[in-house]
């Protein structure tokens, strides 16, 4: 298996790529190719768009100091901002898994070492958001 075809296939890597995309042209039409995970992948792009000032409130509240949105890799705000947006509102995927898919679509966008420290701020938001709320 190539590592494109490996991309391609990873739904979060597809959500990541989307909002990407919208980051640097929001007049831009979203269009969701047909994909295994089409429905799955609309859900998380529209609901990290809709829910934008809710997501950035979960930063603030629970992030801080350690995230500056003004000063990060936007790459890695999409990153952050997606995983929220699932660990808030897709409640039925445990917060493991959320993790471990975005570490995993991760690679294909950032180094290694900002890997183990996207690893450490979603490990520590997930436990106060799945605690908080439920």
């Amino acid at each position: 298996m190539t590592l494109q075809y490996i991309a391609k296939n990873n739904p979060r890597v597809i959500v990541i790529q989307k909002l990407y995309g919208q980051y640097f042209n929001k007049e831009e039409n979203l269009t969701f190719p047909k994909h295994r995970y089409k429905k799955f992948i609309k859900d998380v792009v529209n609901g990290t768009i809709e829910r934008d000032e809710v997501i950035n409130d979960e930063i603030s509240n629970h992030l801080n100091p350690d995230l500056d949105l003004k000063k990060i890799d936007k790459v890695f705000k999409i990153i952050i901002k997606s995983a929220i947006f699932e660990l808030l509102y897709k409640p039925k995927t445990s917060s493991k898994i959320i993790i471990n898919e975005y570490l995993r679509a991760s690679n294909f966008f950032i180094q290694d070492e900002q890997t183990k420290y996207l690893n450490a701020l979603l490990d520590k938001i997930s436990k106060k958001i799945r605690n908080s709320n439920g």
